[in-house]
């Protein structure tokens, strides 16, 4: 799970909450805790979050510890980006075809998400081995689309998709729930530092600014398509069966925020919907949402994903 930072207004709600008997507040933020390390890590196979690193790619005060470090933002802009990079064909087939994803999407999601957390937090070496690791399996993954083009995932021009699509999402999500007043410097930031990654992984071209990033996702537009297997892989994320009935409100309202997030084309293609009117609503459950998550993870022991 990523760590959160904690602003002034969590620090009024630790204040407002002091007050409240010590027991039932200390079970609650535990049981959250515990909850999100669950999503995120197969406890079953010994999985632990990642240990945050001094020697990590970047250093602790970098935008991207910043953008990463927020467990509700990194949800909904990861199912943002799965439902924006799915709109190529390429990017679809090698999943499609070379992926177990529809008998294990939480496994998928996990291993995504553990890539981040370590390529973010993680010691460099760690960070390096895992990002061998990728491209050793993206080699192996080549096919032909329904139409007849061959792709392969290690392909710099779909490697930029799936980036430029991915912190283009993360970046929104932050913005949207985590701070809206985020400067352009910053957002520039972000990008340059997010596109170390990418070329590591073998991404060309790959954005250095937010400028650079929304034209290479203009010039990949006339790429992009639905069939349907978009159909049925989007169908499979935003509907997943929770693992407690008790999870479902949440992710009802994480899957609706994710939707608002798509650029209005990207909606359109996929069929889906604003909330429209009750946007406000949607906005303000997962806002309270988000603060309630970094309210739990602001304690001295600084977890990580």
């Amino acid at each position: 799970m990523w760590r959160n930072r904690q602003g002034d207004r969590g620090h009024r709600r630790r204040v407002r909450t002091a007050a409240l008997p010590r027991g039932p507040v200390e079970l609650f933020r535990r049981a959250l805790i515990a909850r999100v390390v669950g999503i995120f890590n197969d406890q079953a196979r010994g999985e632990a979050p990642v240990v945050r690193s001094d020697n990590a790619m970047f250093p602790t005060s970098a935008v991207i510890w910043r953008v990463h470090g927020d467990v509700t933002t990194m949800m909904i802009g990861g199912v943002t980006a799965l439902l924006l990079q799915m709109l190529h064909p390429a990017a679809l087939s090698g999943v499609w075809d070379h992926s177990n994803f529809r008998k294990d999407m939480l496994g998928r999601l996990r291993r995504t998400a553990r890539f981040i957390a370590v390529t973010t937090f993680g010691d460099r070496d760690l960070a390096m081995e895992a990002i061998a690791r990728v491209r050793s399996i993206h080699d192996k993954v080549v096919g032909v689309a329904p139409g007849g083009s061959p792709y392969r995932a290690a392909d710099p021009m779909l490697l930029a998709w799936v980036h430029v699509a991915e912190a283009t999402c993360f970046l929104a999500a932050w913005r949207a729930y985590g701070e809206p007043q985020m400067s352009l410097a910053d957002q520039d930031d972000y990008f340059a530092q997010s596109a170390t990654v990418a070329r590591a992984l073998g991404a060309d071209p790959v954005p250095q600014s937010r400028n650079e990033a929304d034209a290479i996702l203009s010039d990949f537009r006339p790429m992009l398509g639905v069939d349907h297997r978009t159909r049925e892989v989007a169908r499979l994320i935003l509907h997943p069966k929770p693992a407690r009935i008790t999870d479902m409100p949440a992710q009802a309202l994480l899957m609706r925020a994710a939707i608002d997030l798509l650029p209005p084309w990207a909606r359109k293609m996929h069929g889906l919907s604003h909330s429209g009117l009750t946007a406000p609503l949607v906005h303000g459950g997962t806002n309270a949402l988000a603060e309630t998550l970094r309210w739990a993870f602001a304690t001295p022991q600084n977890f990580s994903r």
